[in-house]
């Protein structure tokens, strides 16, 4: 038995990619709202039996419009689809985060730093890993989709194809995207990659 997972990263905020949003809540920007659409008619192809959501407001706003074109009714909040909790770095840019030593360690250490917070990158695997373990159990043979964030999405990618968390680096997660995988009792196999709707 497998389940087909959807890993589907929000559409885009304004100014996305120039500072870090972690676990803020920040609404769609025009482009993303663009994006959802595309996304909608892209996933309404797939016999989706049911959408899991990030809290945040822009998961959310990326799900929704998903659930209407799949005539999914409820969307499913999971906690363990949440961006990584990256405590006082969230909200900053990128440009200001260049000179804070923890922050590069961070990107130079992956395997083991740790955000202001206290989370690892292996944290969030730990988390999505677990979820799609028990999506197995509940939806054997069955297509699921997950909205949610680029490291939390990237991390799980790494278990898949069995990569260190310091290579999450090495592909992209763009907004909107959706990255498949198969999961069953025998493992894990990428389909496809940041696939963009």
């Amino acid at each position: 038995m497998t389940t087909t997972i959807f890993l589907v990263r929000h559409a885009a905020y304004d100014n996305v990619g120039r500072y870090l949003a972690g676990r803020q809540d920040i609404d769609l920007g025009q482009t993303g709202q663009a994006q959802t659409l595309r996304l909608a008619r892209r996933l309404a192809r797939e016999p989706l039996a049911a959408i899991f959501s990030s809290p945040r407001k822009r998961t959310l706003e990326t799900a929704k419009p998903i659930a209407v074109a799949c005539n999914i009714e409820q969307i499913g909040i999971c906690q363990e689809l949440d961006e990584i909790d990256f405590g006082a770095w969230s909200g900053k840019t990128f440009e200001e985060l260049a000179d804070d030593a923890a922050w590069r360690m961070w990107n130079d250490q992956r395997q083991s730093a740790r955000t202001p917070s206290g989370e690892t990158m292996q944290d969030t695997q730990q988390r999505i890993v677990d979820l799609m373990d028990v999506l197995r159990e509940q939806a054997p043979n069955r297509c699921v989709a997950l909205i949610s964030h680029a490291d939390v999405i990237k991390a799980a990618v790494c278990k898949v194809l069995g990569l260190q968390l310091g290579d999450c680096f090495r592909f992209d997660v763009e907004p909107a995207s959706i990255t498949t995988v198969v999961h069953g009792d025998w493992g894990s196999k990428l389909i496809r990659l940041n696939e963009i709707a």
